[in-house]
């Protein structure tokens, strides 16, 4: 007797073999991509609607042990930390400790005169008019953020607060040394106790130099047609401050979804273009850079740091989130984060590709 199969059946193990195409067709861009931009290795995460449904690890995590990459493999994330840090400011103020309009001499010793008229909200928006490095940071050395922010004061603003957008790390250094002082504890502390515990990001910490962290990969820089060893730093910026991989930014996105962490008009405003003095909107909100792919509204940031480069890419609406981690210093991630979305959401394709 010829056995009958089932509709549904059949469209279950369609539906299996489309996706199993497609995460072929994943892999084979993003390792001509890894080639391309030599790149030794790489982690990705396809998270829709708060859900991992790809997490892969590409090349090498240590080209010299031949230690491979994998979705546990634990990058330095640079500027994608900037979020972590606004989330904790933003946790303040949900608890009213603190306000996004209060100036930041309110928090910070000895802040000059010229430095009056600067909010928090103008740290978190990159539009306070501040260096964008202070003169006093060292990445060879380890010294107090308040040391380094101190640096900054005897400067010139680079324009009136709320004037004009510019990016500037030190803000976020400010930033780190406010929740320090407002919740009583180190920001890392402040952060691994409201964020990352209760999120399970269990990889994601601090960085440090000395102590043993699993799964770590070493950092290079492609250079005279081979890779190099990239300077290890010793400093800590608040402004780039974590370790993690894909795993763990996967929950962080999740938690994006819903009040988990930050509440829903919390979020929303940390997603809002930053008002400018003379009225216009600067595509930048509290801690993301916000933009758009062919109509669809991406939220976004990348990272840099010595030998290290990272994105994490949101689309919204479409609740599809591309996580890229890279041990490469030249590596282009967002680029190939919106390459890897654009097989799942064909519409990101840039219109004269196929």
């Amino acid at each position: 007797m010829r056995r009958q199969h089932h509709p549904c059946l059949a469209l279950v193990i369609l539906l299996a073999v489309s996706a199993a195409a497609r995460a072929d067709e994943v892999d084979d861009y993003v390792k001509a991509e890894m080639e391309k931009q030599h790149i030794p290795g790489l982690s990705l995460a396809v998270v829709r609607e708060g859900r991992v449904v790809k997490a892969a690890g590409y090349g090498l995590a240590n080209v010299e042990l031949n230690v491979a990459a994998g979705p546990e493999t634990v990058f330095k994330i640079g500027s994608v930390s900037k979020q972590l840090i606004a989330a904790a400011i933003l946790l303040l103020v949900e608890e009213n400790r603190i306000g996004l309009g209060d100036k930041i001499s309110k928090y910070l010793d000895g802040t000059p005169e010229t430095w009056k008229e600067i909010t928090i909200r103008h740290l978190l928006t990159h539009t306070s008019g501040i260096v964008r490095e202070a003169p006093g940071f060292s990445p060879f050395k380890v010294q107090p953020d308040a040391e380094v922010i101190k640096t900054a004061y005897p400067l010139p603003l680079r324009f009136a607060p709320g004037e004009k957008w510019e990016y500037c790390n030190v803000g976020y250094f400010a930033l780190a040394e406010i929740v320090s002082k407002v919740s009583g504890k180190p920001w890392g502390d402040f952060l691994r106790d409201r964020l990352f515990k209760p999120l399970g990001m269990n990889s994601t910490r601090v960085t440090s130099a000395t102590e043993i962290v699993p799964g770590r990969a070493d950092s290079y820089n492609w250079r005279d047609g081979r890779w190099q060893n990239a300077d290890e730093l010793l400093a800590v910026r608040p402004s780039g401050a974590f370790l993690s991989n894909v795993l763990d930014l996967a929950k962080w996105d999740a938690a994006l979804y819903a009040d988990r962490i930050l509440k829903r008009p919390t979020r929303e405003e940390m997603w809002t273009p930053v008002k400018l003095n003379d009225g216009s909107a600067y595509p930048y909100g509290l801690g993301w850079q916000l933009g758009q792919v062919n109509g669809h509204r991406e939220v976004s940031h990348g990272g840099t740091l010595s030998g290290f480069r990272a994105e994490l890419t949101r689309f919204v609406d479409d609740q599809l989130t591309i996580i890229v981690l890279t041990n490469c210093g030249s590596a282009k991630p967002a680029e190939i984060a919106r390459g890897v979305a654009a097989h799942y959401l064909p519409a990101l394709k840039p219109e004269n590709k196929p």
